[in-house]
């Protein structure tokens, strides 16, 4: 049944004739009348009846008139939402992000992108994998990642967002958290490391590794975790040095003591599809440019 006839019926009941419906669709009432008609016909029942000068409708025109009055809201409220997603005022935004994009400026941004857009499902997920949020993005299952070290890939689009230091976190017990001001990589390699293993992130675990390289050590391995939080717990109970961005400091972990690493710095990046269709996307990045 055409959303069509449904508003001729409403319109009909509303006004509670032929001839005013007629006028407020602004059709003639011939043609009303006839489609009416139609309608009562394909239907098996009659909607309307005349009393006194005026339509009335009937019980079956009643039930009707209920229906189509849901399917009409329904109609106009999709078309609505259709519009405002495609001018990018409503929809979803999937951001993945590292961890230590959360301790850094990615929570005022995704406040402030909240603030302009509030009827935009965000959805996040924290990804503890590189190579995986790009994947991700590329494949579609994220609009966008907040990431460190993006793989390459012809099809995403790369956008520097901010950098910061490679801070080592020590056991506060550690003589090296005795000191104050940066540390070398050399002066690092006196404490064991505590690291996640190399099959959960490529990219950062050879990213330390680099450090250590840099100072002419070899670093002990005194311990795995895969969380950040498990590895703060560690060095905390005194098994090593956990190497991890700056902005981690946020987590303010008792027993563990920062101390910056001369000469090291890490990026983070904004990563979206070369193609995508998503408008909010462009939106996320001009909020986090400061627009």
């Amino acid at each position: 049944m055409e959303l069509r006839l449904l508003g001729y019926v409403v319109a009909v009941a509303d006004t509670g004739s032929v001839a005013g419906a007629a006028e407020v669709l602004h059709i003639t009432q011939p043609t009303l009348s006839r489609q009416l008609r139609d309608l009562e016909r394909r239907l098996g029942a009659r909607l309307f009846a005349r009393e006194q000068r005026r339509t009335v409708v009937t019980p079956a025109g009643a039930a009707l008139v209920a229906r189509a009055r849901a399917l009409l809201a329904d109609a106009a409220a999709a078309e609505q939402e259709v519009r405002e997603v495609a001018a990018g005022r409503r929809g979803r935004l999937v951001v993945a992000f590292a961890g230590s994009g959360i301790n850094g400026p990615l929570a005022a941004a995704l406040a402030a992108f909240r603030t302009r857009l509030p009827d935009v499902t965000l959805t996040l997920v924290e990804s503890f994998d590189d190579n995986a949020m790009s994947a991700g993005v590329a494949e579609g299952e994220y609009d966008i990642a907040v990431q460190r070290l993006p793989a390459p890939d012809h099809r995403l689009v790369t956008r520097h967002w901010w950098e910061e230091p490679m801070t080592a976190f020590l056991p506060a017990d550690h003589e090296l958290a005795a000191t104050d001001g940066e540390i070398t990589p050399g002066e690092l390699a006196r404490a064991p490391l505590v690291v996640w293993p190399r099959t959960e992130s490529q990219q950062s675990y050879d990213e330390i590794m680099e450090i250590y390289r840099a100072g002419g050590a070899t670093p002990t391995v005194a311990a795995e975790a895969r969380t950040v939080q498990t590895l703060l717990a560690l060095a905390a109970a005194g098994f090593g040095a956990v190497v991890l961005a700056d902005s981690f400091r946020a987590l303010g972990r008792r027993g563990v003591v920062a101390r910056t690493i001369r000469g090291t710095t890490t990026r983070m990046s904004l990563v979206w599809r070369r193609d995508t269709l998503n408008p909010l996307v462009s939106t996320f990045v001009e909020v986090t440019s400061g627009r």
